[in-house]
């Protein structure tokens, strides 16, 4: 199997060029039909969050120019602008490289525990879209069960740190204690529900939910002791929040200069931190040259977050210690897999080889031939045509020089004799 896995992360792309790569929810299973319709993938899924996207794939003919140039073409960047960012990871390395991003060693913040999910939705999409064939469909399955032994064999998710954990660590550092802040939170998802979490965790004093699907909104403040709102509504209430933290699907920004600098003057040009973890941005990079607003993104918050990886890095090299044997294991497996579709393939000739040949016998039968001499033909030719291939093997090899052939061949029918023993192979 030719797996690939490509794409870009935060290491390699800043958040300027990943939200151009971003695939939207809603465009997820049309983007994996045409992939594959396009011919550059047999199997294929799609993982795409705020700090990746990346494209795997199996393919009888898999090339990775193909999957780079589709793309490019899907996204309406030319290839020269996109190809310096991306990475490609063969074989085996796809094998390890999945693995590391689900157990969170691959992640902007070393250990969390988001990025499991997201590669568990990312197979939940590529299985509704039709898109996974049986062997990227056992390398996810592997990769769970991997990813589940490295939590509970390691300590690697053990301190709560994460993007979303990031994100009030530095509302802390600005405002200092939160019982008297008000946020709001744009989005509804797990990320903002961490952060929500942290911030109920620090005793903000009001939280307001903003997003498009409003019972989600309601159902996330219920829990939080929020207040919900609909995306049509965050101009009203900008004024009120001394923290916007946006992390939504949206394709365009939610928050527009003009509409924060309305805010800023009802608020009397009271300081607001704005932190945008969403790819594409929810907020208007112009938002960040308004004095009074401190606009930080996902890519702002990694010095915080390396202050917070000292104790995850032993429990890393245990994961990687993990990951490694599986690997090993992994990829014997896929050995096996081709190996037993080679010997189902030589059954298949040989049947029909055996097919064949007795079709012709039971004809010969019927016609009122000898049956001794029926069989002894039939054997005679069944031999000639099962030994054929291999006798032509060998004496090509023998011509060449090639030993290592030749003893492969012998190795492989467990014959007795040495080398010379393709001179003494039946004529076929």
């Amino acid at each position: 199997m030719p797996l690939l896995a490509i794409g870009i992360n935060h290491k390699t792309a800043p958040v300027s060029v990943r939200e151009r790569v971003a695939f939207a929810p809603e465009r997820l299973r049309q983007a994996l039909v045409d992939l594959v319709a396009a011919g550059a993938a047999r199997g294929a899924a799609i993982l795409s969050t705020c700090n990746r996207t990346e494209v795997y794939c199996d393919s009888a003919s898999a090339e990775a120019e193909q999957v780079c140039a589709w793309l490019s073409h899907w996204h309406a960047i030319p290839a020269q602008e996109l190809r310096p960012y991306l990475y490609v990871h063969p074989g085996q390395e796809a094998v390890r490289h999945m693995l590391r991003v689900a157990s969170g060693l691959d992640s902007l913040v070393l250990g969390e525990p988001q990025i499991l999910g997201q590669v568990k939705d990312a197979y939940q999409s590529a299985a509704d879209a039709g898109t996974l064939d049986g062997e990227l469909d056992r390398l996810f399955q592997h990769t769970f069960a991997v990813a589940k032994q490295v939590r509970t064999d390691t300590s690697i998710g053990a301190s709560p740190v994460s993007v979303a954990f990031a994100a009030v660590a530095l509302a802390r550092q600005i405002f200092g204690k939160l019982g008297k802040r008000t946020a709001l939170l744009l989005g509804a998802g797990e990320t903002i529900e961490l952060v929500a979490r942290h911030l109920r965790e620090q005793d903000i004093q009001r939280l307001i939910i903003a997003n498009r699907t409003l019972e989600r909104a309601h159902a996330l403040a219920a829990e939080m002791g929020g207040y919900a709102i609909g995306l049509d509504e965050i101009d009203a209430h900008l004024a009120e929040a001394d923290i916007v933290i946006g992390s939504t699907a949206s394709p365009l920004p939610l928050l527009m200069r003009p509409a924060v600098e309305r805010a800023l003057k009802s608020r009397r040009h009271r300081p607001v931190l704005m932190i945008d973890i969403a790819v594409p941005r929810d907020i208007d990079p112009a938002v960040g040259t308004l004095e009074d607003v401190y606009l930080y993104t996902v890519d702002d918050l990694q010095e915080i977050i390396q202050e917070n990886l000292r104790s995850r890095q032993a429990a890393a090299l245990q994961a990687e210690e993990i990951i490694d044997a599986q690997v090993t294991h992994f990829m014997a497996w896929l050995r096996a897999q081709q190996a037993n579709r080679s010997i189902h393939a030589l059954r298949r000739q040989s049947e029909a080889v055996r097919d064949e040949l007795l079709a012709k016998a039971a004809a010969r039968l019927a016609a009122g031939h000898d049956p001794q001499a029926v069989l002894e033909q039939f054997a005679h030719l069944l031999t000639n045509k099962l030994i054929h291939a291999p006798s032509v093997g060998l004496r090509e090899a023998g011509a060449r020089g090639d030993l290592d052939t030749v003893a492969l061949i012998g190795a492989l029918y467990r014959l007795d004799a040495g080398p010379s023993s393709s001179d003494q192979s039946s004529a076929a």
